[in-house]
């Protein structure tokens, strides 16, 4: 059968429209496989570096970087625990949106301020900002900020390494600064540059009165740190210490007991207790004497040993970047608070030191293990912070929580274990006896204040629904 020349060219026309359509659907299906893989690929890598840069262990040396410069600075007790809390809070306020259900501090802290929102149409990498929110809010608090600034560079470098994209560490970064100018402005109005030119602590000598202890009868440190702002605390909720046990001359006074019992103590002391005493000084400034030179032996303080704490609790519990930046905030809130309530007991007692007390009326020459540090007796701020502390890590990793400390190693004074954190508080607090520089009743005092403190702050400051304890 014959096949006319036009129907010929009709079928070979078809042909070819059907050729080409199914290799454009060819085409179109392997574009499309194409543009998945690459997404897929995309996706697969952003959630590499994402997963990667939320290792905790940048926040521990974060942290870490900040306790030595703070040594560095020779911050005091007192002012180190704010430097600690707003730096703290700028890395809570960026890593919550890391996890869905975390609440801001906003309506929760006093005067807080509106934190900037995340960018719409920006990817931001939460942990790179969190860093910087740190590392750009501590920087306002110090003194050496070349240091400060490359031990930044050091992390980011470090992170930005994992295969973050330009534009998403820049967007980041940008973030974490935004988050910090805004703590950073919050944190000027907190009254600090007003106590600075506050009158000082007035030395009165009168009977039972703090006076300046050996060796450089140095001033009373920090005399108007309890007219800071509280983060959580008002008039109407303040949380205050007991009183301490009347002063008394009399032999057979509970005061004299008390003063008697260091003494007793220091001279008798058992290679334990000396241990107890040098793990838990914490002193960050001991004057040192030698002929006529006079020289400063910095270590610890008593915030950066139990920020430690968070860091050996956070590795041992394995917790995620983003609780680890929660354990940091509460336990920075607790010592800030802790030492406020402190200082307010402190100088309004404005009770002698035993140092002085066992001089004047017992024995002029008898000396204690550790330097009395310069300010008011009564309470303890060690054991108030360390309680305060003990009872926030509680909350977050769980009673009977045994863990080794080894804080002090780098310092030549070993480590120390203990079965919770209630011990260590309890150990930390006895320290000060065995080191003659607190009555046991000053200690046990500020260790029940700062248990109180510490329970009002969670009570008060929630992070999340319910607690978060290992448990």
């Amino acid at each position: 059968m014959q096949i006319s020349l036009r129907k010929l060219q009709s079928r070979v026309f078809w042909f070819d429209f059907r050729l080409i359509l199914v290799f454009s659907a060819i085409v179109m299906l392997t574009s499309c496989k194409q543009k998945t893989a690459q997404s897929n690929t995309k996706q697969t890598a952003a959630a590499d570096y994402m997963q990667a840069a939320a290792n905790p262990e940048y926040l521990h040396r974060t942290v870490k970087n900040y306790t030595d410069i703070i040594i560095s600075d020779l911050f005091s007790p007192p002012v180190s625990s704010r430097n600690y809390t707003y730096a703290s809070i700028a890395a809570y306020e960026v890593l919550r949106n890391l996890k869905p259900g975390y609440a801001s501090l906003k309506g929760q802290l006093k005067d807080f301020p509106d934190i900037p929102a995340v960018p719409q149409g920006q990817t931001i990498c939460f942990p790179v900002a969190g860093i910087q929110a740190y590392y750009a809010t501590g920087k306002k608090f110090i003194f050496s900020e070349p240091d400060w600034t490359d031990k930044e560079e050091t992390i980011l470098k470090e992170m930005k390494a994992l295969g973050i994209p330009q534009d998403v560490y820049d967007h980041s970064i940008a973030y974490g600064n935004a988050v910090a100018d805004a703590i950073k402005t919050w944190a000027d109005g907190d009254n600090y540059k007003e106590t600075r030119s506050m009158p000082k602590h007035t030395t009165n000598y009168k009977e039972g009165h703090w006076r300046p202890t050996p060796p450089d009868y140095n001033e009373a440190l920090e005399p108007n740190w309890y007219k800071m702002r509280s983060f959580v605390f008002d008039s109407t909720n303040m949380v205050e210490c007991e009183p301490h046990i009347p002063f008394s001359k009399n032999t057979k006074s509970t005061f004299w007991d008390n003063a008697s019992e260091v003494m007793s103590i220091g001279n008798q002391l058992k290679p334990e207790q000396r241990d107890i005493a040098i793990f838990w000084d914490d002193n960050p400034v001991v004057t040192m004497h030698s002929g006529h030179a006079i020289y400063d032996n910095k270590k610890m303080t008593p915030g950066g040993h139990w920020l430690n704490v968070v860091r050996i609790a956070s590795e041992k519990a394995k917790v995620d970047m983003l609780t680890a930046s929660e354990a940091y905030m509460y336990v920075s809130l607790g010592l800030y608070e802790a030492f406020r309530g402190c200082w307010l007991a402190k100088h309004k007692s404005d009770l002698i030191r035993p140092e002085s007390y066992i001089n004047q009326y017992i024995d002029p020459k008898w000396k204690p293990l550790l330097q009395t540090p310069p300010f008011p007796e009564h309470s303890s701020g060690h054991s108030t912070i360390s309680a305060a502390s003990a009872e926030i890590c509680t909350y977050i990793f769980g009673d009977n929580f045994a863990y080794t400390d080894n804080t002090e190693e780098e310092y030549g004074n070993g480590t120390r274990s203990f079965t919770s954190f209630y011990q260590a508080a309890l150990e930390a607090s006895l320290s000060r006896v065995y080191g003659g520089i607190h009555y046991r009743h000053g200690c046990d005092s500020g260790n029940r204040h700062g248990l109180k403190i510490g329970k009002f702050i969670l009570d008060n400051v929630k992070t999340r629904p319910s607690a978060v304890g290992m448990k």
